[in-house]
């Protein structure tokens, strides 16, 4: 079986981890958009927090008809444990930058080339996301995947998208995302469905925080990473994505309270490690890379 070459031409192996949990739809659309990128020879690993056997075919069937090298990690369903299959893919991965991103998140077609061009020592890259309400989403199809129109401002507004002052979010790559990113206010932080930095930092960090509930634990690594001296840089605007609505029953209003009082305690204290992480995951029947060319014996990667 043949190697494959890395992502950047200096030699920069990158792999793209992409969480997921029964949405089958949503993946296909995202994975179409990492078929479309315009950087290829990454690998993508599919984060699965417990789907059923449709996500499983769904993944084989990408692979074939995508050509990209897709690998799935996989845990049983014990309820919202995304720390927990986000350590297993960074324990399986072996490059040495890892992009975040969600299975219901479309990248622009230069994202996954935004991120290794600007990857950089001792920094994370913190980009952003447009969230497409019900009716947007419901028209999106595969064809305007693959051929970029997903992400295209133009087209988005054609089936039925009012930005607002988002718009500025679908500038992309350039001189007009560059300046916007230097002037927006909006915080620099960790957002799961759009970010990257170098696996030996995530390993530093103990990666994600496996007591960490819905909406804490992406921003907690960030808060971890910065206590370590990687900064954050804003790539709001040069790294555009859309995510696909869906409805948030878990979302718990007392949970959010106390993901924030753990998060200021976590700046406050300087912590850098989570206390329960990668090393403290714990093996599960049935849990890891399963199928096809995800299997443990999938081929190495080639040196550019």
């Amino acid at each position: 079986m043949a190697a494959r070459k890395s992502a950047a031409r200096s030699g920069l192996e990158v792999d793209v981890i992409l969480s997921t949990y029964d949405a089958p739809r949503a993946l296909e659309l995202a994975l179409w958009g990492y078929a479309a990128q315009t950087c290829p020879g990454f690998r993508i690993w599919v984060a699965d927090d417990g789907s059923g056997d449709g996500t499983r075919a769904l993944v084989d069937r990408m692979r074939a008809e995508t050509g990209l090298d897709i690998r799935h990690v996989w845990q049983p369903d014990r309820g919202f444990r995304k720390s927990a299959i986000l350590n297993r893919a960074i324990a399986a991965a072996d490059a040495d930058y890892l992009i975040f991103s969600d299975g219901d998140t479309i990248p622009h077609p230069r994202l996954v080339e935004t991120h290794v061009r600007l990857a950089r020592p001792r920094r994370y890259l913190a980009g952003g996301y447009v969230k497409l309400p019900a009716d947007v989403t419901d028209r999106l199809c595969v064809d305007d995947v693959r051929a970029g129109r997903a992400t295209s401002l133009a087209h988005l507004r054609r089936i039925g998208l009012r930005p607002g002052r988002r718009a500025l979010r679908f500038l992309g790559p350039g001189p007009a995302g560059w300046l916007l990113d230097q002037l927006t206010p909006t915080p620099r932080r960790w957002h799961g469905n759009n970010a990257s930095t170098w696996r030996e930092h995530l390993l530093a960090v103990n990666g994600f925080d496996l007591d960490m509930g819905y909406g804490g634990q992406d921003a907690a690594l960030g808060d971890r990473l910065e206590n370590l001296g990687v900064a954050p840089l804003r790539i709001r605007h040069r790294a555009p994505a859309v995510h696909l609505h869906h409805e948030r029953p878990w979302r718990d209003p007392e949970g959010m309270r106390r993901i924030a009082e753990e998060r200021a305690r976590i700046r406050a204290s300087g912590q850098t490690r989570a206390a329960r992480g990668l090393d403290q995951l714990e093996d599960e029947e049935g849990a890891g890379v399963v199928g096809g060319l995800g299997g443990q014996d999938a081929s190495p990667r080639a040196s550019s």
